[in-house]
């Protein structure tokens, strides 16, 4: 097995949006550093970030009522605040590279979609009620509307409102800046300029083993998918962006941070339909309240998609179960990924979530009609023939132990870290590719600390909020949202 005699600066595991974004800001702060990819399948950009695989929200909080709970009574927008702050540095460097001409046209990646939230029933139009107030005066939630008359609603969204009961208590919000955005088209453009400028793509690279070596390096060994012939290369910083396969990965590099985390797959599917006539009446993503015991990701949606030019409808998720690790993952990636390191955080999460266990198993054993009859609720007059079930991609919720000590199920994303900086990856799931730059901010403060003070000026020019909160500064805030929609033609 021949290796490589001059180590590899930076290699990026997987051929998705995450490494694209590390890679993209790599390569902006030190271009000198030599980067490459390696991704398992024969083209990038093929498991979550894939447009099909995911909704596309542009997960911004404006309409994902999971983000702002109710507690003793009043609403908490703490993590919807938090989850906008983390979209504008997003969208700022993605307007940072369209000025710069390192992306393309923006429509080939992000259009302007607007977000709406929708309910029915009293106790639940209160709740919506209430959360308009506590956001309406927010800086990055300006222009939010809402309405509890059903013209109004049906003037934002026509598909909500026919052969629903005229008595029947509804309620909605709208922000007209909302976006839907392609993150397998935004990877394919990022890693096109990576490749560019001197960065190097191996497809068809599957990675089996990451060892530490003596001088601090990595070496990163796995097989070619066609002919199955080994490869080895060494690099002074790997990053493990491989999706569901990143919690195998970071387990066999033997770093202690990963011990105690265990994963567990949650498949999903999606009721989707590109009939011109029903795509023509609704135009927004709509999203509604969870069920009881149903996980974030898992919050009913119909949304208007746009990929490559052309526009369809989603709804869902429905909820499904394999034990692969990604679609392309094998049947045993549950059972492998079982340490005695975390075999006890695994069976004790799943105690202490019983509801989200019985969840899960009645969404296996819903029927195609039953599931017609959820999207029904969004649209009483959505027929099922128009409509047909396509399946997303896999995401696995992190098990780890809490500060407490007890295990907890995590609803998020998280980086781990270890080799004194030298490798990191990625876990979890939503909000996901919405907030890949600020993601991989952290993992830029947390694997070099030493390198970032001289890094700000540049991250600084390339997303103007870093740093800074635009919640406390609402004159930034207008001016970037004005700014960055101007550049990626959204709306304001």
């Amino acid at each position: 097995m021949a290796g490589v005699s001059e180590p590899v600066d930076v290699v990026l595991i997987g051929g998705g949006v995450m490494s694209a974004t590390l890679g993209s800001l790599l390569q902006q702060l030190e271009p000198e550093w030599s980067i490459t990819i390696l991704e398992a399948l024969p083209r990038i950009a093929q498991e979550s970030s894939n447009p099909w695989n995911n909704a596309g929200t542009g997960h911004s909080a404006l309409c994902e009522l999971n983000y702002t709970p109710e507690k003793g009574g009043v609403i908490d927008t703490t993590q919807a605040v938090k989850v906008n702050e983390q979209f504008q540095l997003s969208r700022q460097y993605w307007s940072y590279l369209v000025e710069q001409g390192l992306l393309p046209e923006p429509q080939k990646f992000i259009n302007p979609v607007p977000h709406l939230s929708f309910v029915w029933g009293a106790d639940n139009v209160d709740y919506l009620r209430r959360r308009y107030e506590a956001l309406k005066d927010h800086p990055l939630f300006p222009g939010l509307e809402y309405s509890e008359d059903a013209a109004v609603i049906r003037s934002w969204a026509p598909l909500l409102i026919p052969g629903r009961k005229k008595d029947q208590p509804i309620a909605a919000t709208r922000i007209v800046g909302g976006s839907d955005v392609d993150f397998g088209a935004l990877t394919d453009e990022l890693v096109e300029g990576l490749v560019a400028r001197g960065a190097e793509l191996r497809t068809e690279r599957k990675v089996t083993g990451l060892k530490r070596l003596k001088d601090g390096t990595w070496r990163v060994s796995g097989r070619h998918v066609v002919g199955n012939t080994p490869f080895e290369l060494t690099a002074r910083f790997v990053f493990v962006g491989a999706g569901g396969a990143a919690l195998g990965l970071l387990q066999r590099s033997g770093i202690r941070e990963i011990r105690g985390y265990g994963g567990f797959p949650i498949s999903g599917q999606f009721l989707r339909t590109d009939d011109p006539a029903v795509v023509a009446k609704h135009q927004g993503k709509v999203y509604g309240k969870a069920s009881v015991g149903a996980p974030p990701m898992s919050v009913p949606h119909l949304d208007t998609r746009v990929v490559d030019g052309q526009a369809s409808l989603l709804f869902g998720p429905y909820a499904g179960f394999s034990p692969k690790f990604l679609k392309s993952g094998s049947w045993t990636d549950l059972f492998a990924s079982i340490r005695w390191h975390n075999l006890g955080t695994m069976v004790a999460a799943g105690l202490k979530n019983l509801d989200l266990v019985w969840y899960l198993l009645t969404e296996l054993l819903a029927s195609r009609k039953k599931q017609h009859a959820v999207l029904q609720q969004f649209a009483p007059t959505a027929k099922q023939d128009d409509w047909y079930r396509i399946t997303a991609g896999q995401r696995v919720q992190i098990m780890k132990r809490g500060a407490d000590g007890k295990a907890v199920i995590q609803f998020g994303t998280e980086v781990v870290a270890g080799g004194e900086g030298t490798i990191a990856g990625l876990l979890g799931a939503s909000p996901g590719a919405s907030t890949a730059v600020p993601i991989m901010l952290d993992v830029l403060a947390t694997c070099f600390p030493d390198r970032l003070p001289g890094w700000e000026p540049r991250l600084k020019k390339m997303i103007p909020s870093y740093g800074t909160k635009l919640s406390d500064k609402p004159k930034a805030a207008a001016k970037e949202l004005k700014d960055t929609a101007a550049t990626l033609g959204l709306a304001v």
